[in-house]
């Protein structure tokens, strides 16, 4: 059945509608008997009940109807990839008469062709299939034995692809496993298993982080012990390496969280930590080593230097999120949408992850680009693109994301709605973009979600 599903679940077979009949079929829901097209096709075709799905069968249906040698039978295969007319046709003329000289009626022959070409260019090679089955049941296997294990590696895998690590957060959402905050003193370069159900987040999955920045951090914690403050951790790195961009970005991604102090004091206090360490690192290349006494500032001057600046405030909660936003691509300790979820069902079609996965069948009024069904979807404009009289969002709601298109009319008539970070409701027409096999918006009304609250 695995391999089955990996020939079945691609664009081409899903847009054909032979996975509907293919699942109608195996779980007998048609009318009579499956029709083999010969009986001498059944033994070919009854492991997939009647459909040809894999390009092995095309070849063994040459051989066995109309006495093709392999070889020929492979260059038939390859004939159909291609759809050259002037070789189709040739094949076509090849395959009846080899057909009919085994006693096959020249109409039924004729008949078998044009489903061999039409299922040929869904077709799949079954070896290839086999070898992507065997990977799927492995990693399904290790997803449900070692979870942790498992969903860290996936998330290195695409640690530099935001989009997707967003979906496999909330993948991991979804199975219970918590993915913990970026931490100096706990994070690896990459995701890493933090304990039973529990996932760290890799601090070179933060934007601005570089992995030697990410190998001075990790070696120097591996040498001396964890780091007490930000002055000490300015103290013991070399800013060389890590630099002040670096270090803005641990603060802004919650990576310095378990130091003790908020992110706007740590922010605050950065310019004088940096300052004492370069000094002193400056006072080293100079030899006024033993003359100043400065080459490693004490934990007392970095003590000093942390009052010199008082405590700040802490960020407001907009302003902590669109630091982790800006940083690691994605909301973390929150989202903007949270407090208003117990409202959304009121005003929306569903969660933007759910209408995502939905597919629709063959045909369905929401395929094709002048399809589709009227929506309503919330969240906030994650971005913001302009393609020539149109422009075009991405709506996050912690789900998910989609795209939704914008023409001119409808821009100028919401244009001061259209605004990065903004939480819209928006309504529209939603249909299924078949060549991006993707759901897609385009819109027609926009409506600030405090007041499509009221």
């Amino acid at each position: 059945d695995i391999v089955a599903l990996v020939a079945l679940f691609r664009p081409g077979p899903l847009q054909s509608g032979m996975v509907d009949d293919f699942i109608a079929r195996k779980h007998g829901r048609i009318d009579g008997p499956i029709d083999y097209l010969h009986p001498s096709l059944e033994p070919i075709l009854k492991p997939t009940y009647g459909v040809i799905l894999y390009q092995e069968q095309v070849m063994q249906i040459a051989q066995v109807l109309a006495g093709y040698s392999l070889g020929g039978a492979d260059l038939l295969r390859r004939a159909m990839g291609k759809k050259k007319p002037e070789e189709m046709a040739k094949q076509r003329s090849t395959f009846v008469e080899g057909s009919v000289a085994r006693g096959v009626p020249e109409s039924q022959a004729a008949h078998i062709f044009d489903l061999m070409e039409k299922f040929a260019g869904y077709g799949f090679n079954k070896s290839h299939s086999a070898a992507y089955a065997l990977l799927s049941y492995q990693t399904a296997w290790l997803k449900a034995h070692h979870p942790e294990a498992f969903m860290a590696a996936v998330l290195s895998a695409d640690m530099d692809h935001t989009d997707k690590v967003v979906t496999i957060k909330d993948e991991c959402d979804r199975m219970g496993i918590t993915v913990l905050p970026p931490d100096v003193n706990a994070s690896a370069y990459a995701f890493v298993v933090a304990g039973p159900r529990e996932v760290r987040y890799g601090l070179g999955a933060i934007k601005g982080v570089g992995q030697s920045a990410v190998e001075a951090i990790t070696e120097e914690r591996k040498a001396n012990g964890p780091y007490r403050s930000l002055e000490d951790l300015c103290r013991r790195l070399d800013l060389n390496r890590v630099n002040r961009r670096v270090f803005e970005a641990l603060i802004r991604s919650g990576s310095l969280d378990s130091l003790g102090v908020n992110r706007a004091t740590q922010m605050a206090r950065l310019p004088a930590a940096m300052q004492m360490s370069e000094q002193a690192t400056r006072a080293v290349e100079a030899g006024q080593v033993d003359l100043f006494g400065l080459a490693q500032p004490s934990e007392s001057d970095s003590e000093a230097s942390a009052v010199a600046v008082p405590p700040q405030a802490e960020w407001s909660e907009s302003m902590r999120l669109a630091g982790e936003r800006d940083t690691l691509g994605l909301y973390l300790t929150g989202h903007p949408i949270t407090r208003y979820e117990k409202d959304l069902a009121r005003f929306v079609s569903g969660r933007i992850a759910d209408l995502l996965s939905d597919r629709p069948s063959q045909g369905a009024p929401e395929r094709g680009y002048f399809g589709g069904r009227t929506a309503s979807i919330a969240g906030y404009i994650h971005e913001i693109r302009k393609r020539g009289n149109r422009t075009s969002i991405v709506l996050d709601d912690r789900t998910g994301r989609m795209e939704v298109t914008f023409f001119d009319e409808v821009m100028q008539r919401y244009r001061e709605l259209i605004v990065k970070d903004a939480l819209v409701l928006i309504e529209g027409q939603l249909r299924f973009d078949e060549q991006g096999d993707t759901w897609r918006m385009a819109a027609r009304k926009v409506t600030e979600l405090d007041r499509a609250r009221e």
